[in-house]
């Protein structure tokens, strides 16, 4: 037999729950057979309900749980033919020129490939680099713009480098 503090709760917060369940659920059907199951898992209760201060605060979050397993069974999955291909992500072209900046930073002189490799590869800010290599800050500026050139002259040079129309690096011959 049910208890009676159940099948008062029920007929209380029946037609507020069903109404919470339209609205998320579009087939009436479907939104009834959700609404059964909370019935059910308020059966399962029993005696246990009946202790329950606020039984349509109760009622509610197990709709919200019951809801969620509905979409997490109702989840539509499309099969993939086997034969699509998978889609690569290429590298951006200037990514590339990673292996070809590296060996064209090598032949670089000394003083420009200290500067580039402080200032730009590691992080170094210029005024530290000014103070380690007694070198003015406009110095250091001024060299590291000088070295950024003759690298990039080099690259551009050495691995083919072309530019699109917007000057964005579009492709290379890696060497």
């Amino acid at each position: 037999m049910t208890p009676k503090c159940i099948l008062s709760a029920w007929d209380s917060h029946q037609q507020e729950l069903r109404a919470f369940l339209l609205l998320r659920i579009n087939d009436p059907h479907e939104a009834d057979d959700v609404l059964q199951e909370i019935f059910i898992k308020l059966l399962l209760q029993s005696h246990a309900f009946c202790g329950v201060q606020n039984t349509r605060a109760w009622l509610f979050r197990v709709a919200r749980n019951t809801l969620t397993d509905y979409f997490r069974k109702k989840k539509n999955f499309v099969a993939l033919s086997a034969d699509l291909a998978l889609e690569t992500n290429p590298k951006q072209p200037i990514v590339e020129l990673e292996t070809c900046l590296l060996r064209n930073l090598a032949d670089l002189p000394d003083d420009d490939r200290s500067v580039i490799e402080c200032c730009d590869l590691s992080g170094q800010n210029q005024q530290t680099y000014a103070l380690h290599h007694n070198l003015t800050l406009s110095a250091v500026k001024s060299r590291l713009l000088r070295a950024r050139k003759k690298l990039r002259d080099r690259i551009i040079l050495n691995c083919s480098v072309r530019f699109d129309e917007d000057n964005k690096v579009c492709c290379h011959v890696p060497r």
